[in-house]
């Protein structure tokens, strides 16, 4: 194999590829990234085995074929090579070391053989639909940050995906809840996908396909069964497994009857959490809201810091209540919020919060409030 190709492409390429390899790796093949030289074009590919990415480049090939290398090795040799440098790839006659040419730089690395690297099989995908980048993004950033971490609860792991129905509007909805807040979002929902299984696309997968579609202002193919996902945009194709497990039934969470409506500038509202919240302990974080007609008095104690207190402005005409709640799941909330205005629909201090954007109906978050 020997080619040449740009600096900057092959870096692109290598910078989305080598993120899916894990840092530390008992089976040595999957530390690799398979290369693939062909006629015009160069094909990187990496898998950590639930996760599969490739990615296409051009690249002038004058001999074609293919090896592996270690993934996080040659993205940084690339990173520091310098910019607008042509990059030479050779492998050697016994397919044991991969060189690396560019100005009077030259590194060999050590190869394994290609036929070693697991090919990550799809299976039949029935389902097919494509969606625009756009709105792919809107559902990842307004959903993500309320993803799991726990993994006893592996079924909160990810964002669950399926077809819906919003007021007789058949909708598209990506739901993520880690049990103390959730956030649902909802797009029209593309052609084709009305027949979707209702699937848990996991983190990791989806924290990989934020950094593709940002690149990406078309649209994205989704093709997916009971197991798999695999999304393609432009030069690049992300196969995943799915979350083998249920996902709540998180329409019973969802409060329907809050009727204290507090309606408050968002950045403002934001900014005043932020800085009463310095005081709160580090293990709670916790914050308390005092709403009363035309004001929200927010405050935060600690034992050991003392105690900070701040008032805003606020619409509000219902009864005067006190609620507390988790000063970095209020900003995880406002952060996602467009508009100007943040709307709270309350019920009483124990029960869950319904949290709206004033200018976006298409989100939902609900937060669960803390005892302070």
């Amino acid at each position: 194999m020997k080619l040449t190709i740009e600096r900057a492409a092959l870096l692109k390429a290598l910078q989305h590829v080598q993120s899916v390899v894990e840092r530390r790796n008992t089976i040595p093949i999957l530390s690799n990234v398979l290369v693939t030289a062909q006629k015009g074009r160069l094909t990187l590919a990496a898998t950590d085995m639930d996760l599969a990415i490739s990615e296409t480049v051009d690249a002038s090939a004058s001999k074609t074929g293919a090896t592996t290398a270690a993934a996080h090795t040659l993205y940084e040799i690339v990173r520091k090579l310098p910019d607008g440098a042509q990059v030479e790839l050779e492998t050697s006659t016994d397919g044991n070391t991969l060189t690396i040419r560019a100005g009077r730089s030259r590194f060999s690395l050590q190869c394994l053989p290609p036929a070693d690297f697991p090919a990550m099989t799809e299976g039949d995908l029935p389902h097919r639909f494509q969606i625009a980048a756009s709105d792919l993004k809107g559902i990842i950033d307004r959903t993500r940050f309320a993803i799991s971490n726990e993994e006893t609860r592996y079924y909160l792991n990810g964002i669950y995906l399926h077809a819906a129905q919003a007021g007789g509007t058949p909708v598209l909805r990506g739901v993520a809840t880690d049990g103390h807040r959730l956030a649902r979002v909802e797009v029209p929902l593309p052609k084709g996908a009305g027949e979707i299984p209702g699937v848990i696309v996991p983190r990791k997968t989806v924290n990989e396909l934020r950094k593709l579609v940002e690149e990406s202002d078309g649209s994205v193919d989704i093709e997916l069964s009971d197991t798999r996902i695999r999304f393609a945009s432009g030069h690049v194709t992300l196969v995943s497994k799915l979350i083998d497990g249920t996902f709540p039934d998180y329409e019973r969470v969802i409060p329907t009857g809050n009727d204290k409506v507090l309606t408050v500038p968002c950045k403002e509202f934001a900014h005043a959490v932020d800085r009463v919240s310095t005081i709160s302990t580090e293990k709670s974080r916790a914050i308390k809201l005092a709403v009363a007609k035309g004001v929200v008095t927010l405050s935060a104690t600690s034992p050991d810091a003392g105690s900070a207190t701040e008032e805003i402005e606020g619409d509000y005409k219902a009864a005067a209540i006190e609620i507390g709640f988790n000063s970095r799941y209020l900003l995880d909330i406002t952060e996602q919020i467009a508009g100007a205005e943040a709307r709270f629909l309350m019920a009483d201090a124990g029960s869950p919060t319904l949290v709206r954007d004033g200018a976006d109906e298409s989100a939902l978050y609900v937060l669960m409030p803390m005892r302070v």
